[in-house]
């Protein structure tokens, strides 16, 4: 197991510390994951609310020790693969671009497929951290090849592809990343929230 690690997080608000215990690590313990275990993950994932409830969401995963693995490792970036080799399941999530809704017999654009897709997998990070794991979510991948290794179809969006694992040593990434594996902070609410608009 793991040492325990310093967490600087210090929310200006009360929060659940669900919110800043969850944090991205890289290094990983190379532990498998049982299906059961990432299926409840995934279902978290599968409950997260949507425009007009269109679930646009689709998640593609392998988990460590398959052929499906070392396929959705050779797609990602080779940064993220070093670090990525010892996870326990890679995911890929892809999303609708378009959304039936009432009263019109064929579908239509979604504007918030990418927004929605967010939402579930924020849900999915969280659930793996209350099982006791951490995801790493990324955008460092071959996007081309993704869509085609993994069979994307015609409307739907790529949007990223996370790492789920238990977390280990920093002394086991490569030196770059060693600083960088601690949990990060956030800017300050003034700077993201404005009543009434954007400041003037």
């Amino acid at each position: 197991m793991a040492r325990p690690i310093e967490n600087p997080r210090k929310p200006a608000h009360p929060v659940d510390p669900l919110f800043t215990d969850r944090w991205s690590p890289r290094s990983f313990t190379a532990e498998d994951i049982p299906v059961e275990t990432l299926m409840t993950m995934l279902e978290a994932a599968r409950w997260s609310p949507s425009s007009y409830n269109s679930q646009p969401w689709r998640f593609l995963w392998a988990r460590r020790g398959t052929p499906q693995f070392q396929t959705f490792l050779d797609l990602l970036v080779p940064g993220n693969r070093t670090w990525c080799e010892n996870a326990s399941a890679l995911v890929f999530i892809a999303s609708s671009k378009t959304m039936s809704v009432p009263g019109k017999d064929e579908p239509v654009p979604s504007r918030t497929h990418s927004f929605d897709a967010g939402a579930a997998w924020m849900a999915l990070s969280l659930q793996a951290h209350q099982l006791g794991w951490h995801s790493h979510g990324m955008i460092g991948l071959d996007y081309d090849a993704a869509v085609k290794a993994l069979r994307v179809p015609e409307g739907f969006h790529l949007e990223m592809g996370l790492a789920i694992g238990k977390r280990d040593e920093p002394e086991k990434l490569p030196e770059a990343l060693k600083k960088r594996e601690a949990p990060n902070d956030r800017k300050p609410l003034s700077e993201i929230a404005f009543e009434g608009g954007f400041p003037a």
